[in-house]
C-alpha cells in the first residue's frame, strides 16, 4: 500500500508513492518494506530503536517529531502519532468481522467477551473473542500478548478473523488501549461497561484519569449504537451520563436495573457447581440454569446476554445459550476436588475489588472454610497491597500470603506490605508451596481460592519469566 494512502498528512511529498509492505511499533518485527512507528512508551522511546528498524529493512518511520535527528528514511510526522498509527493500521488491514462490540471495565472483561462469543456460537454465528486470553475463534486461539494489543496487531488479527469467515467479534478495551488510541480506527456496534475499581494507578495516577480513559470507549461506538451498563457498578451513573451525552441507546443490566429497557436480575439461587437465575426482559420472566458459580460470573453472563439482545438475538436463543456457558480459563475456574471433599478454584482477581468480589461470591457455594492464596504484583500500584490484605483477613477463614509476579521488587517486601493489614495470615513466599499447603489443609466443604494469576503460565522474578501455572500445581497436588 502507498505511504501517502496510509496517512492524511505529514508524509514527505517525495515519499508518498513508497510501497509499504507492513507496519509495526516493534523494531524486532520490522521486515523489508515496513513502516516503523517510533512511539514514546512508558519504559522506552521508539526513537532508540530506529537504527534496528532500519537494519531490518524499514522504508519509513512515523514519529511525533521527537526523534532528535534525521532517521535516514522517509519520515512521517504527526502531532498525534499514536492515533495516526492506529488509523494507518486500519487502512492497511481494512477487512474485519461485520459485527464488533467492545467491553471495558476493571474486572469482568475477559469473561464477558468470552461468554458473548459462546452465546453467539450457540445462536449459530461464526463468532470470536479478543483480549487477555488472545483471539479465540472457531479455528483456534491466537496469542496476542496484551489485553488490547498494538493497533497493527489488532487490525491484522481482525483481518485474519474476517478471512476465516468470522462475522461476530467481542473484544476487550483496556484503559491503556483506549488512552493510547490502540482501538482507534474501529467503529463498534455496541459497547459495555462492567465496573470501575482501583487498578493501574501506577499508569493513570488517579481514579479521575482512569475513569476518563475508560469513558473514551463511547466515542468509538457507531451513532445510535447501544451502550450496556452494569447497573450495580458504583461508577455506573457516570458512564450512563457519558453514553447519553454521546446519543447512544442505553440498556442497563443487573440487580438494580429498572424493569423496562433492561435485563434485570430478579433472583439468584446458588448451588454447589451452578446457580439458578430468574431474569426479567421486556416484561417477561425467564428462568436460566447457569452452569457457573459466583455472583460476579452471573453479572458477567448477564452483561454478555444484554449485548446479544441489544444486537437482535431473541431472548429464547440468548437464555438457552447462557445455560451452556463454560467457565473462562482462570476466571473462577474449578480445578478439581480433593479426596477430603474440598474444591479448588483459580481466579485472576488481582485488585482489591476483584479479591473482595471473589471471596464473597464463593461463600454461598462453600459450606466449610474459604482458604485464600494470593499475593500482589511488583512494580505496580503499591496502595492496593494492604487493601487486599485487609479484604482477605475479613472474608477468608484462612489467608495465605504468597508471591504473585514480584518483577524487579524484593518479594518479601511486597508480602510485608500485605501482612500489615492481615497479621494473622500465613506467609509462604514460594507460590507452589503455598498452594500445596492450602490444599493439604482442606476438609469437606472447604474451598481453596488461588487468586491473582488466573490464566498466566509464568511468574516474573527479577526480569526472568519462570514457567508457572496455578492450575498445573493444584492439579498435581490433587492427583497425588
Amino acid at each position: 500500500m502507498k505511504l501517502g494512502d496510509l496517512f492524511q498528512s505529514g508524509v514527505p511529498e517525495n515519499a508518498r508513492d513508497l510501497d509499504i509492505a507492513g507496519l509495526t511499533a516493534d523494531s524486532r518485527q520490522v521486515k523489508p518494506g515496513f513502516l516503523f512507528a517510533a512511539l514514546a512508551g512508558v519504559a522506552a522511546h521508539g526513537r532508540d530503536f530506529v537504527a534496528q528498524a532500519k537494519a531490518n529493512g524499514a522504508l519509513a518511520v512515523l514519529s511525533a517529531g521527537d526523534l532528535g535527528g534525521d532517521p535516514g528514511v522517509a519520515h512521517v510526522v504527526s502531532n498525534d502519532a499514536r492515533r495516526a498509527f492506529a488509523l494507518a493500521a486500519s487502512a492497511f488491514y481494512p477487512a474485519r468481522p461485520q459485527t464488533i462490540v467492545a467491553v471495558t471495565g476493571t474486572n469482568g472483561k475477559s469473561s464477558t467477551v468470552d461468554f458473548l462469543r459462546q452465546i453467539w456460537a450457540h445462536a449459530g454465528k461464526n463468532a470470536a473473542s479478543l483480549g487477555t486470553l488472545g483471539a479465540i475463534a472457531p479455528s483456534g486461539v491466537i496469542d496476542l500478548g496484551h489485553t488490547t494489543p498494538d493497533p497493527a496487531a489488532i487490525h491484522a488479527t481482525l483481518s485474519r478473523l474476517a478471512h476465516d469467515d468470522v462475522t461476530h467479534l467481542a473484544m476487550e478495551a483496556s484503559s491503556h488501549g483506549l488512552e493510547q488510541h490502540r482501538v482507534d480506527g474501529l467503529s463498534f456496534d455496541a459497547a459495555a461497561f462492567t465496573n470501575l475499581t482501583q487498578d493501574h494507578l501506577d499508569y493513570h495516577h488517579d481514579m479521575a484519569r482512569y475513569r476518563a480513559a475508560k469513558m473514551k470507549l463511547w466515542a468509538l461506538v457507531k451513532d445510535g449504537g447501544a451502550a450496556i451498563i452494569n447497573a450495580d457498578a458504583a461508577e455506573g451513573q457516570a458512564f450512563e451520563e457519558g453514553a447519553q451525552a454521546r446519543g447512544l441507546k442505553l440498556l442497563l443490566c443487573g440487580w438494580r436495573a429498572p424493569r423496562e429497557n433492561a435485563l434485570k436480575i430478579i433472583e439468584i439461587l446458588p448451588r454447589p457447581n451452578a446457580q439458578t437465575m430468574n431474569l426479567l426482559w421486556q416484561g417477561k420472566e425467564y428462568k436460566v440454569e447457569l452452569p457457573l458459580i459466583g455472583e460476579f460470573q452471573a453479572i458477567n453472563a448477564v452483561t454478555a446476554a444484554t449485548l446479544a439482545l441489544a444486537l437482535g438475538e431473541t431472548p429464547e436463543t440468548v437464555f438457552a445459550g447462557m445455560a451452556t456457558l463454560q467457565p473462562v480459563k482462570g476466571r473462577m475456574e474449578h480445578v478439581g476436588q480433593s479426596k477430603s471433599g474440598g474444591h479448588v478454584f483459580v481466579d485472576y482477581a488481582h485488585t482489591p475489588d476483584g479479591l473482595d468480589v471473589l471471596l464473597r461470591a464463593a461463600r454461598p457455594h462453600a459450606p466449610g472454610r474459604i482458604i485464600a492464596v494470593f499475593g500482589c504484583g511488583g512494580d505496580r500500584d503499591t496502595d492496593k497491597r494492604p487493601k487486599m490484605g485487609a479484604i482477605a483477613a475479613r472474608h477468608a477463614d484462612v489467608a495465605i500470603v504468597t508471591d504473585d509476579n514480584p518483577r524487579s521488587e524484593e518479594p518479601s517486601a511486597i508480602r510485608a506490605q500485605i501482612l500489615k493489614a492481615a497479621p494473622n495470615a500465613i506467609e509462604i513466599g514460594d507460590r507452589a508451596q503455598a498452594i500445596r499447603e492450602a490444599i493439604a489443609m482442606m476438609k469437606s466443604g472447604d474451598a481453596v481460592l488461588i487468586a491473582g494469576k488466573g490464566h498466566e503460565t509464568g511468574q516474573i522474578i527479577k526480569g526472568v519469566t519462570h514457567p508457572f501455572s496455578d492450575q498445573d500445581v493444584a492439579r498435581g497436588v490433587l492427583e497425588s
